[in-house]
């Protein structure tokens, strides 16, 4: 009589039958988990890429910021260095810088600890704060240095100390320049040896000087301040370093269109587009089957064709004027190039063109390419109701479902499973018995037939 077969493995058997069960639905539970990852993973990649390009339009064409722009030098640098905005006129200017800005600086020797008690009252100029020396039974100079420094509303002074010998020299230093900015300090019930070396004159380190500058020439109309920067001409900020000796020649300012910065500028506009667009691009890219190459995570998406699109419209333009007459064109792909040559020669017949045709991004008086470019991203970016946000969300959600889709699909994996291996479990148990019996039986016939 034959055996009855007993040799499979319930516990595998039942792996793949609840395997087999469940497969059609994790396949595609699958695939659109992966299609979510990718979306979101693409939703970041995307708004990375706007951010950046809306941070590169700031710094270019922001509140006032210009495309083109324009260069201050000084014939001697040690004296004094300038910058300029676009909108600075061009011309030479003169002046003599007979005096520099300083700051109070002020040191009292002799310094050693002292009892706590009373307050010291400082200030600057018109300011002043309030130390209280109450807080602690005994004081070092240090602590009286940090106590300074920390006090409230202590904005205009800071405090040091410099070691001498058995004794200390307590430094302070003004903030701001300028010869109404001196220091001062007075004491109200304090150690009676502080107040006295506090009271004394101190050793003047630095004096509080307004920084005297003559227009022209060393004789000329006198311009006195406070402060080392000066915006005495319309769009440009100098600043002193050096006073010049009596006698010595005025130096010279020189205010002219700065071509390099102009084309730097052009360029790190074109730089910032492309960027943005290979990162589009690669998001839309329906890949190529015969390299291997994967499709992007927008491959069919047609909203975000519409946004690159879009942006090419934009930079094309619809007036009589576009960026290609100011050597910045674009090849079949749409990348950018500038043409350094092309763009000063425009500029040269027309030097405000290029500003007027890019505009500003700036919140108020937007204008130009950059605020159609900006008003038309934020359309995707904005915090409140921009399309990416929104996209995110139905992604966030769609995550959600199929998080919860693939619980329960577990779970009925697992009964299945369980199902199965108990059935077969079973079934197996009943052959192992049949195959005894049968066992059994060959053995007690052929026993009958001996």
């Amino acid at each position: 009589m034959a055996s009855i077969s007993t040799t499979y493995d319930p516990a595998s058997t039942a792996q793949a039958l609840a395997e087999a069960f469940t497969s059609g639905r994790q396949t595609i539970l699958t695939r659109q988990t992966t299609q979510a990852s990718a979306t979101e993973k693409g939703l970041s990649t995307l708004s990375s890429a706007l951010t950046a390009f809306q941070g590169s339009l700031a710094t270019l064409t922001g509140l006032n910021k210009t495309m083109s722009a324009s260069s201050a030098v000084f014939s001697d640098t040690a004296v004094a260095s300038a910058t300029a905005t676009a909108t600075a006129a061009a011309g030479t200017y003169s002046f003599f810088v007979a005096q520099v800005a300083s700051a109070h600086k002020v040191s009292y020797g002799g310094m050693t600890d002292f009892a706590g008690g009373g307050s010291l009252t400082l200030g600057v100029g018109a300011s002043s704060f309030v130390v209280d020396l109450s807080t602690k039974p005994t004081w070092t100079v240090r602590e009286l240095a940090a106590a300074i420094n920390g006090a409230t509303g202590n904005t205009s002074m800071s405090a040091s100390v410099v070691t001498t010998g058995s004794t200390s020299e307590l430094v302070l230093t003004s903030k701001t320049t300028g010869a109404a900015n001196t220091i001062s300090v007075g004491s109200t019930g304090v150690d009676a040896g502080l107040a006295a070396k506090l009271g004394a004159a101190p050793n003047t380190l630095a004096q509080a000087l307004d920084a005297v500058v003559r227009v022209g020439s060393e004789t000329g109309t006198e311009i006195r301040q406070a402060s080392n920067t000066l915006n005495v001409i319309d769009g440009v900020t100098m600043t002193l370093t050096k006073a010049q000796t009596a006698g010595s020649a005025p130096v010279t300012l020189t205010v002219a269109s700065d071509a390099s910065k102009t084309a730097a500028n052009a360029q790190a506009f074109v730089d910032a587009y492309n960027k943005l667009k290979t990162a589009i691009d690669a998001l839309v890219s329906p890949g190529d089957p015969k390299s291997g190459g994967a499709p992007g995570a927008f491959a069919g998406d047609s909203g975000i064709r519409a946004l690159r699109d879009r942006l090419v419209s934009v930079l094309r333009g619809s007036g009589t004027t576009s960026l290609a007459n100011f050597g910045i064109t674009a090849n079949r792909q749409g990348t950018l190039t500038l043409d350094s040559t092309r763009l000063n020669k425009a500029l040269a017949t027309n030097p405000t063109g290029l500003d007027t045709l890019i505009g500003s991004s700036a919140a108020t008086g937007s204008s130009g390419i950059a605020g159609q470019l900006d008003s038309y991203l934020k359309l995707w970016t904005s915090s409140t109701n921009g399309q990416i946000g929104s996209r995110k969300d139905a992604v966030s959600k769609l995550q959600d479902n199929l998080a919860q889709r693939q619980t329960l699909l577990d779970k009925q994996y697992d009964g299945a499973y369980s199902r199965y291996l108990a059935q077969f479990t079973q079934l197996q148990s009943v052959q192992s018995n049949m195959s005894y019996n049968t066992s059994l039986f060959d053995n007690l016939f052929s026993s009958a037939k001996d």
